[in-house]
């Protein structure tokens, strides 16, 4: 077995993040939710926040750990001894953004490889876009998300607004 990376911005994290996890760890003996902290984008919440919010969320695994990174996930990968980023792939148009970042990661880094999973068909719609859209409008997003966020997630938009 391996140790594991899993980045994203997961602003917020959903149901579909949460699916990928699960069905990740149980493939590695540690793996680690990277949480992006992208300069180029505001996000809704702090990376320490979504740090927070995710770690709620995924207690109950034991293997899993989530550390706030900024810079490349191939650097992030080598920090936390891992040897696979994990990726998660909705849609045919997500496939060839995520093939161009995985094989832009194999030339800098040949040691690290990219593992996709498919996220289940119950969340293929999903993402965190959407969650934020929908609670702008205030629509229910209860089952997008772990039911402790919803109202953070509202409250944040309505600050924003």
């Amino acid at each position: 077995m391996a140790n594991a990376i899993y980045p994203g911005s997961f602003d917020p994290i959903t149901y579909g993040h949460i699916d990928i996890i699960r069905r990740a760890s149980k493939a590695v003996d540690r793996l680690v939710i990277g949480v992006l902290n992208n300069t180029s984008k505001t996000p809704l919440f702090s990376s320490e926040e979504r740090v927070e919010f995710i770690r709620e969320a995924v207690k109950d695994i034991p293997n899993v750990a989530v550390e706030a990174f900024s810079g490349l996930s191939v650097d992030f990968a080598k920090a936390m001894d891992a040897s696979i980023i994990v990726r998660g792939l909705r849609a045919v148009t997500d496939f060839e953004y995520e093939l161009q970042l995985s094989q832009t990661n194999r030339k800098i880094a040949p040691e690290i490889d990219t593992v996709f999973y498919t996220t289940s068909l119950q969340y293929a719609y999903l993402s965190s876009s959407i969650v934020k859209e929908v609670a702008l409008f205030d629509g229910d997003i209860s089952e997008f998300v772990p039911e402790f966020l919803v109202s953070k997630i509202k409250d944040k938009i309505h600050q924003k607004k």
